[in-house]
C-alpha cells in the first residue's frame, strides 16, 4: 500500500500506462494516482474494446489534462460547499 502521493511526472507515466492497457484490452490497476474522473474516461475505452473510437481517448486526455490543472479538484470543492450550504440551510429552518 501506497503512503505518499505521487509525483506528478510519476502520474503523467501512470495515465500513458493505463491508457496503453485499457486500448489493448487491459484494466486498470489502483494506487496510480489518476482521480475518479479519469479512471472512469479510462474505463469507458476499456468497455469499448476492441472498437475504440478515438473521441474516447480524447475524453480521457482532456479528463486527465482536468485532473492535472486542478479542475476536477475545484469541482469537487465546490460541489461539497453547495452540499454544507445547504445542509446549514435545511438546518435553520
Amino acid at each position: 500500500m501506497r503512503t505518499d502521493h505521487p509525483a506528478e511526472d510519476e502520474i503523467r507515466a501512470n495515465f500513458e500506462e493505463m491508457l496503453a492497457s485499457v486500448r489493448g484490452g487491459g484494466g486498470l490497476r489502483t494506487d496510480t494516482g489518476l482521480d475518479n474522473e479519469t479512471e472512469l474516461a479510462l474505463w469507458a475505452i476499456a468497455r469499448a474494446f476492441p472498437e475504440v473510437p478515438e473521441e474516447l481517448v480524447t475524453a480521457a486526455r482532456t479528463e486527465f489534462a482536468a485532473q492535472l490543472d486542478g479542475s476536477h479538484r475545484r469541482a469537487r470543492r465546490e460541489a461539497l460547499a453547495r452540499m454544507s450550504e445547504e445542509l446549514d440551510r435545511k438546518a435553520t429552518q
